[in-house]
C-alpha cells in the first residue's frame, strides 16, 4: 500500500498542476470602437481675446455633455455694478445663441440656446441678483436651460455662490438654479436643481 501511495504522488501533482487556466486564442468581439469627439477646439489667443472685451466662459454642448468654451463680452467702462451684471448676462446669452465657430463645429460643439432672447435685471421686490429672461425658464429645452444655468452661475452675472436666480417675463415664481456635475455630464436628462425664491 505504501509503495502504491508513493507512486501515485507524481501523478497527483501533475493533475493538480494542469488545473490552472490556460490562455486561449478565442477571439472576442466587443463591437466597433466608440467614436471619439474631440471637444477641444484650438486654444484662443488670450491677449487678442482680452483686447476684444471681458474674458468669460460659456457652456456649449459636445457629445452628450456640457463643456466650457472661452469667449469675450463687451461691457462699457464705468458701468454701475447692477447694470454691469445684466450686460455680462446679456453678452453670455448672445454668445450661447451664436453659431459655434468652424473650429468648434469640427470639434463637435453645438448649442441649443436660440437667438433673440434677452435678459433684464430684477423687478421691484426681486432679490438684487435676479436675472429675468424674455422666455420663461420652464419653457426652455433641458439642454438650453442647463447651458444657461451653468454659464450664468459660473460668471459675474450671478451672486457668486454657484447658483443663479432666474425668472421669466410674467408672474411665474422666481427659482434659484444650481449647476451640478450631473447636469454638466447629462444635460439632456438631468434638470438643474432649483428651489423657489420668495423675494428680496
Amino acid at each position: 500500500m505504501t509503495v502504491r501511495r508513493l507512486l501515485a504522488l507524481p501523478v497527483l501533482a501533475a493533475v493538480l498542476t494542469g488545473c490552472g487556466i490556460r490562455p486561449t486564442e478565442v477571439p472576442t468581439d466587443f463591437g466597433a470602437a466608440p467614436s471619439q469627439v474631440q471637444c477641444s477646439p484650438a486654444e484662443p489667443d488670450v491677449s487678442t481675446q482680452a483686447s476684444r472685451g471681458l474674458p468669460v466662459q460659456v457652456f456649449l454642448l459636445c457629445g452628450s455633455s456640457l463643456v466650457a468654451v472661452d469667449r469675450t463680452v463687451r461691457v462699457p467702462d464705468g458701468s454701475p455694478d447692477s447694470q454691469r451684471r445684466v450686460l455680462v448676462a446679456q453678452g453670455l446669452l448672445d454668445q450661447l445663441a451664436a453659431t459655434p465657430s468652424t473650429a468648434e463645429k469640427e470639434a463637435g460643439y453645438t448649442t441649443d440656446v436660440r437667438g433673440g432672447m434677452t435678459v433684464t435685471g430684477p423687478r421691484a421686490g426681486d432679490p438684487d441678483d435676479t436675472l429675468r429672461l424674455s422666455n420663461p425658464p420652464g419653457g426652455l429645452t433641458s439642454f438650453a436651460l442647463a447651458q444657461l444655468v451653468c454659464t450664468f452661475s459660473d460668471s459675474t452675472a450671478a451672486g457668486g455662490d454657484g447658483s443663479v436666480i432666474l425668472g421669466g417675463p410674467g408672474k411665474e415664481p422666481l427659482r434659484r438654479y444650481e449647476c451640478t456635475d450631473e447636469v454638466r455630464s447629462r444635460p439632456g436628462t438631468e434638470q438643474p436643481p432649483s428651489t423657489p425664491v420668495t423675494g428680496g
